[in-house]
């Protein structure tokens, strides 16, 4: 068997102590991203607010494209009669206020970690609180399952925006529909192509494109109001229950459709940190949220006329004129969503390493300015296969959206589930006042999610086997982790055992600096015990390095880094990372003789020439007493395999690393 880079002695480590938690929109304690450090006015707010359009609200955004479609013509749609288009649009309308402006916009996204949001930022949140192990526990898997869903929503949002984007063609010149598969094919293998180029200049349009989108849709969806001004009844609940009560079981499956609207609310609270609060909201009340509601109610305007173009309301709505125009305003605005997406998935993969759910995977920062701008090949390849193999294998945006609507509303239902339990523990809320809100959020969320159930045999089952696999694969490299953990701590030996040997005997020293990775700050690091049982040497400074992951997003500079002398030419650095920043040891030493350090300790000065890493190479055998499932353990041992290996993530110097091999019993 080859030998595989230590999975743990060179690995950052979750901090099991947290940090002080803080109450929904408290000052915060930590420097955070863009928007953070301030509140936000004027110029800088709007800034914020049009950026925000371009990251947040790409996915709900391009909704229009195929959502209302889908609820008249999908296989549980209803006929487009008077009543039912009132009816539908009614429901498309409450949606939108209860679930986007009511639960995320005024709740959910008061409980963020430290400015970050999104479903693993929320299970660090739940891992702090003081309930009950066992709950805790239970809550921290449905926690991950979530995450998981979201990856199956990574893949299917771009196929599905692209896909419904492109079909335009078919309404302005139907003999060239045969083009529209291999067209989006095309779009997306070149979207996955430029991401290793990064969205640093991109990004810089993607604010404006929506903002054009947003008034062009805003614009159609006047006309279409004024053709029939009688769609706004529909502003009325009342419509919405009369529809419930005239179609029954049906009705209830057309929420299938319906829940297409809100997709995007789970990606608005997930990119929370990169804008803030108040540009989110700023931006979805004054425009987001107008031009959808406007353009939801045209399509439902013209329905009342012409119930044939429900094949495709969105384009028929198009004057004749500026179809092809508007088909390359809804592509660019569908590689926007489709962008945000994929970066989105890249920023969950990179938590998913800190907090200790992935392997270490290659991470590439593609722009000096903006800290969550990051590109990882591993994922990026994935998702592209993926979204190819989709398009090829649904043909269309109406059979693709069978498959869209579990994974969203699975996780809504989980982010309830982990803000009743930050409410309660947190924020200190009563039962009285936190269950009914509870209950409120997953009545919505049950329903929504039940009726997206049916959709399982025609495509619904590929988001739920995406996040099994993903599930089963980050559950086996935290369990894996864990048990690896404990088997080295259990045959290790304590640092201040060591240090009473060192000082004993006289060991030859060599000159230079030896820098020993280690993720347990107490014990001795197994490569330093190799370095002395097989070379007889050690060098005349050794320096400890460990690096702990906390549960929150990141960490002030002035707090980072503790040193402590150890005696006899031996130095211990702890250095503390966030969830959402990558450490670069080299540069984290370099910098001992003039950072901040968080408590009193040596200015530890290296001469980076002068410096040998060492780290371990174990070979895990899954044969060892660890009680692990033995399938689970040879999937542990390969993900270890195929892991980026310890020295380029710590960005370690090639020429500079001495790698020592032992083997493990699992």
């Amino acid at each position: 068997m080859s030998q595989v880079p230590s999975t743990l002695d060179a690995a950052p480590e979750p901090n099991p102590t947290p940090a002080a938690s803080h109450p929904p929109d408290a000052p915060l304690a930590t420097p955070v991203p863009l928007g953070h450090r301030t509140q936000p006015t004027g110029k800088a707010l709007l800034a914020l607010a049009v950026g925000a359009l371009g990251v947040v609200y790409g996915d709900i955004g391009t909704s229009p494209l195929y959502s209302l479609k889908e609820c008249f013509t999908g296989p549980h749609g209803v006929l487009p009669t008077q009543d039912n288009v009132r009816g539908v649009l009614s429901l498309v309308v409450w949606a939108m206020t209860f679930v986007v402006t009511f639960k995320y916009m005024s709740f959910v996204m008061r409980a963020d970690n430290r400015g970050e949001g999104g479903i693993l930022a929320l299970m660090a949140l739940v891992g702090k609180t003081e309930t009950r192990r066992l709950g805790r526990r239970v809550l921290l898997v449905l926690g991950l399952f979530g995450a998981a869903l979201l990856y199956g929503d990574g893949v299917i949002t771009p196929a599905i925006s692209v896909l419904g984007a492109v079909e335009g063609v078919t309404v302005a010149a139907p003999a060239l529909g045969h083009l529209v598969v291999p067209v989006t094919v095309v779009i997306l293998v070149l979207l996955f192509l430029f991401q290793k180029r990064g969205t640093a200049t991109v990004g810089a349009v993607f604010g404006p494109v929506m903002l054009v989108w947003f008034c062009c849709i805003a614009a159609l969806g006047i006309r279409g109001i004024a053709a029939d001004p009688s769609i706004l009844l529909a502003l009325s609940p009342v419509h919405g229950v009369r529809f419930f009560l005239a179609n029954g079981w049906q009705g209830f499956l057309v929420l299938g459709g319906v829940v297409l609207v809100i997709t995007g609310g789970e990606a608005l609270y997930a990119d929370m940190g990169h804008f803030g609060k108040r540009p989110i909201r700023l931006a979805w009340l004054t425009l987001a949220m107008p031009a959808l509601l406007l353009n939801y109610l045209g399509q439902g305007a013209l329905l009342l006329h012409d119930p044939a173009a429900a094949t495709n309301p969105f384009y028929l709505l198009v004057p004749s004129w500026a179809l092809y125009p508007m088909i390359a305003i809804a592509t660019a605005a569908a590689i926007v969503a489709s962008q945000a997406l994929i970066s989105g998935s890249f920023s969950l993969t990179q938590q998913a390493v800190q907090l200790g759910y992935s392997p270490r995977v290659t991470i590439r920062h593609t722009s000096s300015a903006e800290i969550g701008q990051i590109y990882i090949p591993e994922v990026n390849w994935a998702l592209g296969v993926a979204c190819v193999a989709l398009v090829l294998g649904f043909q269309s945006s109406s059979r693709l959206a069978a498959a869209y609507g579990i994974a969203v509303t699975g996780t809504m239902m989980v982010t309830t589930l982990l803000f009743h339990r930050v409410a309660r523990d947190q924020w200190r809320w009563g039962p009285l006042k936190a269950w009914p809100l509870t209950v409120l959020f997953l009545a919505v969320d049950v329903a929504f999610f039940g009726a997206n159930l049916v959709k399982f045999e025609d495509g619904g089952w590929f988001p739920v086997a995406a996040a099994v696999l993903v599930f089963t694969l980050m559950s086996t490299w935290k369990r894996g982790r864990e048990a690896l953990a404990f088997m080295l701590r259990e045959a290790g030996l304590p640092l201040d055992v060591f240090m009473a040997d060192v000082g004993r005997k006289k060991l030859q020293r060599v000159a230079g600096t030896a820098v020993f990775m280690t993720s347990n700050p107490g014990g001795v690091p197994p490569v330093l015990l190799h370095h002395l049982k097989h070379n007889k040497i050690l060098h005349e400074r050794v320096i400890l390095v460990s690096i702990m992951t906390e549960e929150i997003p990141f960490i002030p500079e002035r707090e980072r880094v503790t040193t402590r002398e150890l005696g006899a030419g031996f130095f211990q650095v702890l250095a503390r990372y966030g969830f959402m920043e990558t450490p670069d040891v080299p540069a984290l030493l370099d910098s001992l003789p003039t950072r901040p350090l968080a408590s009193p300790g040596p200015r530890i000065r290296i001469v980076p020439m002068e410096t040998t890493y060492y780290l371990g190479r174990e070979t895990l055998l899954p044969n060892g007493p660890a009680a692990i499932w033995s399938w689970r353990k040879r999937l542990f041992i390969l993900m270890a395999k195929n892991a980026q290996t310890a020295s380029s993530f710590f960005g370690l110097p090639p020429n500079r690393v001495v790698e020592m091999g032992a083997q493990i019993q699992l």
